[in-house]
Parts: C-alpha cells; sequence; structure tokens
C-alpha cells in the first residue's frame, strides 16, 4: 500500500486581483523526498510554497499537510507550522537577540521545553549548522552566509516533518552560497523532506528526487533531475535552462 504523501495539492489557484498567481497546481510530495522548484522571475514558485504553510492564502483548491487540510483562516494553523520549518531569502533573525536566543524562543513558547534543553538542542543544531562558535553573538555581527544558516538552524530546533526553502541563497555573496548549500545537501542526506526553491541548478542536479519547472503560475513540467536537464520535454524549459547556461 502507498503511503500517504506528506504534502498533497489539488486543483490549487490563487489571484490578487485580477492576475492570476497560480493556476490549477497538482503537486504531491512523499515523506523524505527532495523536490527543487524552478522557473523564471514570478512564475509563482515562492507563493506556491508560502501557500502551504498559509503565508499566503489561496482562492481555490485543496492543500493537505501530513493528512490534514490546510485553509485560509484555519484554527490550528499554528500547530501546522510547527510541522513546515521554513527558511526565507532575508534572514528574519531577531536583530537584537543573541544567535543562541533566537533559536530557543521557538522551542520555549511554541513547544513548551523547558530553557536547559531548548539550550542543549539549539548548540545541537548550531553544531550541524557549524557555526556553533557563533552562539553568543547577535546577528548583525555575523555574515550573510552564517546568518542564513542560523536562520536554517532555527526552523530545526521546531523539529518540523519537512524543511521549504525560499530561494536561500539569492541575498547572499556568490563565496557565502557554496556554505549554505552544503548545509542543505546534508539535511537531504540526513532524509529531511525538503521543497526548494532555487535557481542553484547544480544542487537541484546533486539533491533533488524531481525538478518541477514553473511558468505563468503553471507547473509546466516535471521530471527527475537528469532528465529535466539533459532533455527537457517542453519549449519553455528548454529556453529557460538555455538562459540559464549562457550565463
Amino acid at each position: 500500500m502507498t503511503p500517504s504523501p506528506l504534502v498533497e495539492i489539488s486543483g490549487l489557484c490563487k489571484w490578487y486581483d485580477d492576475f492570476s498567481a497560480l493556476h490549477d497546481i497538482n503537486l504531491r510530495v512523499a515523506e523524505g523526498e527532495k523536490v527543487v522548484i524552478c522557473g523564471p522571475s514570478g512564475s509563482g514558485k515562492s507563493t506556491l510554497i508560502r501557500c502551504i504553510n498559509q503565508l499566503e492564502a489561496h482562492q481555490l483548491g485543496t492543500i493537505r499537510v501530513a493528512g490534514q487540510e490546510v485553509r485560509p483562516g484555519m484554527k490550528g494553523i499554528e500547530a501546522i507550522r510547527r510541522e513546515v520549518g521554513m527558511v526565507f531569502q532575508g534572514f528574519n533573525l531577531f536583530p537584537h537577540k543573541t544567535v543562541l536566543d533566537n533559536l530557543t524562543l521557538g522551542p520555549i513558547r511554541n513547544r513548551g521545553m523547558d530553557r536547559s534543553a531548548a539550550r542543549k538542542l539549539a548548540m545541537d543544531y548550531l553544531a550541524k549548522v557549524r557555526i556553533a562558535e557563533q552562539a553568543d553573538k547577535y546577528p548583525p555581527q555575523l555574515s550573510g552566509g552564517q546568518q542564513q544558516r542560523v536562520a536554517i538552524a532555527r526552523a530545526l530546533c521546531m523539529q518540523p516533518r519537512m524543511m521549504l526553502f525560499d530561494e536561500p541563497t539569492s541575498a547572499l555573496d556568490p563565496e557565502m552560497i557554496a556554505g549554505v548549500l552544503d548545509v542543505m545537501e546534508g539535511l537531504a542526506r540526513d532524509g529531511m523532506t525538503m521543497i526548494v526553491v532555487t535557481h542553484e541548478m547544480g544542487f537541484a542536479r546533486r539533491v533533488a528526487d524531481r525538478v518541477v519547472f514553473m511558468d505563468e503560475g503553471e507547473i509546466v513540467e516535471t521530471a527527475p533531475p537528469e532528465q529535466f536537464f539533459n532533455a527537457p520535454r517542453t519549449d519553455r524549459a528548454k529556453l529557460f535552462l538555455g538562459q540559464l547556461l549562457a550565463h
């Protein structure tokens, strides 16, 4: 018997006034699967993953996370968000709190963890992302790459079942990108379910089980990385890849 997907999206539509941001999106993500979503700017990639934990509300269609339907304005959305960690383009850290305090705040407030247990958990994850020595510093004292690793560790401290990444390297200088991608690859090797919006095609080749290509609010093509990069089926995907390779 095939297990139920961790995320199941059916007929999802979203619009802003007269602009259709997402149209008839259908996507299933199994536990432990790594899905990379790519496509040109404005194609709906970030909007799609923000709908999964209702940072953006959808108008039509259904989203289920671990079998529970996620609806606009629903009660209990915080319980679902605890299961779905998210890392953004910006780091969204509290600048007036230390790195350690940034990490312990969620487990203490939202999971009822005592302070000593939360600190141990936070230090474990800071070690995992290889910046444990920065625990007592404040975010503005860190580089962009270090701040993004703190943001990943903070999301992991909530011990989510899956992680969403919304272009996590787009705000970083080129020399900082490799360190963040290396942390993400480590999460993938550990079996974390991941949906990653990114233009880092090398990462997609190495890590993804599937690549989802979007354009103009629609899923145009879905394929394993080898097939997507070597033999894309659609003209839109071929054009997109050709433009990337040209740079």
